[in-house]
């Protein structure tokens, strides 16, 4: 089971005396945490006598065993969790298939780990009588809907689709971080119960986020040389290039498909506000689309496209010099 879909509703769940969870997104192991302590417990927080941690790697089984089977005199539930567990699983990997056979009643064991192979005797006798939660990254519809729902849930803002894609666009895929966005936005937004993409532009993502629209701006207005200086600050800084091509399909995705609405007889500026372009900006990008012409602008899903595909190793070029080329095509400075 995943954890967004324990975390839905976590009381829905039993909660039985052996759990792992495993993956590497830490906020959802958290989260997904929390809530089994709050169900086995009674209560939000860590209580020290009644929740015991071992780190996996200086840990012995025998020592684990001893603390499940103390009898507690202030709990009638007892947990153990043991962090960090994957060599702790590999070492007592038999003694683990015999313990999750016959559990201690009044204690829960938790292993927190980053992989969990599903195909051992271990995983297999776990499924029958235990709980597996996987917590590993989310992405594409997933994390979208995470998103969304955070915001809902804990801010009480409708975030609007584009505007989570937005943010994952600048921000990656960490939870943590994304969270952490969500309540400057909340804040951000005041009474309003919406996000847009226009707060996101505006708040997120610090000094990168602003040179990545002013390089995008730039190629729009046909400035090559502003768009090439502020490719070079950012990879200067560290920027990677495939998160640099994020920010830009962002923008030029959308004018790929009003591009393709105007061939329908849709007239060119109602195409790119349909498409998401943000009002302000939906003279200068006709006039963009007019400057490079409909063959070139046709063209550009397939650039973008060739772009991810050339940054994923299809390329031997550096990654400097194929985002300088990526600017240059899409500028409409070299031949289509």
């Amino acid at each position: 089971m995943h954890a967004t879909d324990f975390l839905k509703s976590p009381a829905k769940h039993d909660v039985p005396s052996f759990v792992v969870l495993h993956g590497a997104e830490w906020q959802l192991k958290q989260s997904a945490l929390k809530a089994i302590i709050s169900q086995v417990l009674g209560g939000d927080e860590e209580d020290d006598l009644s929740v015991t941690r071992f780190a996996g790697k200086d840990t012995e089984l025998r020592s684990v065993r001893d603390e499940l089977l103390t009898v507690s005199m202030f709990a009638s539930q007892r947990i153990v969790i043991v962090d960090e567990a994957d060599d702790f699983i590999t070492r007592y990997r038999d003694g683990l298939e015999s313990y999750v056979e016959a559990p201690a009643r009044s204690s829960t064991l938790i292993l927190n780990c980053k992989s969990w192979r599903k195909n051992t005797r271990l995983a297999k006798k776990l499924t029958a009588s235990g709980l597996e939660i996987d917590c590993s990254e989310l992405s594409g519809a997933r994390l979208t809907k995470w998103l969304t729902d955070q915001a809902r849930d804990q801010h009480g803002k409708q975030l609007q689709r584009e505007a989570a894609s937005l943010m994952v666009e600048l921000v990656g895929t960490g939870l943590a971080l994304l969270d952490q966005e969500l309540g400057k936005l909340a804040a951000y937004t005041g009474e309003r119960t919406q996000i847009t993409a226009e707060d996101v532009h505006a708040l997120v993502g610090g000094w990168k986020a602003e040179t990545t629209w002013a390089m995008t701006n730039a190629i729009r207005d046909g400035n090559v040389a502003f768009a090439l200086q502020c490719l070079d600050q950012l990879l200067n800084a560290g920027e990677a290039a495939p998160k640099l091509l994020g920010g830009i399909n962002f923008v030029f995705r959308k004018l790929s498909q009003a591009t393709e609405r105007s061939r329908t007889g849709v007239p060119l500026n109602i195409a790119l506000k349909d498409s998401g372009v943000f009002p302000r900006d939906i003279d200068a990008t006709a006039q963009y689309l007019r400057r490079i012409g409909r063959p070139r602008a046709e063209k550009i899903l397939s650039r973008l496209l060739k772009a991810d595909a050339d940054l994923k190793g299809a390329s031997h070029l550096s990654d400097r010099l194929q985002m300088e080329r990526l600017l240059l095509d899409l500028s409409g400075v070299t031949t289509a």
